[in-house]
């Protein structure tokens, strides 16, 4: 009985602590997120980040990120693993939903649009960098 009451505690506890990291981006960190449109298929944030700055750990479901600037950034998981990101100016991206805290490593302003797709499906599951192709080529 014993072991099944620390089992149930440190269950929850897991689950207490994966809703805290599972924060709003709008909601922790509007310094860099901006809601440009809404409604009940899409999420449309405006993302900004000036040089060297760092945000907080936040989630997002499945999305489409499409940069605006050519940007060097890094990603840090819970489980406090890092990813390494380059993009171009024009490059889009597929993200699963998962948790992170993005970090501009670069000189220059990174910015983006992201549009959270909103289903039954969107819950913070997984990586947050899977590049699609490549931007096409400028005519």
């Amino acid at each position: 009985m014993r072991r099944l009451l620390s089992l149930c505690a440190v269950a929850l506890f897991v689950c207490l602590t994966q809703s805290l990291w599972a924060q709003d981006p709008l909601k922790v960190d509007p310094k860099h997120y901006t809601l440009v449109s809404e409604n009940d298929q899409v999420r449309i944030l405006k993302i900004h980040y000036g040089p060297h700055e760092k945000s907080v750990m936040h989630s997002h479901p499945n999305a489409v990120a499409v940069f605006l600037s050519d940007s060097k950034g890094k990603f840090t998981f819970p489980d406090g693993k890092t990813q390494d990101f380059t993009t171009a100016k024009g490059q889009t991206m597929w993200a699963d939903a998962g948790t992170h805290l993005p970090e501009n490593t670069g000189d220059t302003a990174l910015d983006g649009i992201l549009v959270e797709l909103k289903s039954k499906s969107a819950k913070p599951a997984g990586s947050m960098a899977k590049p699609a192709a490549k931007p096409a080529p400028k005519k």
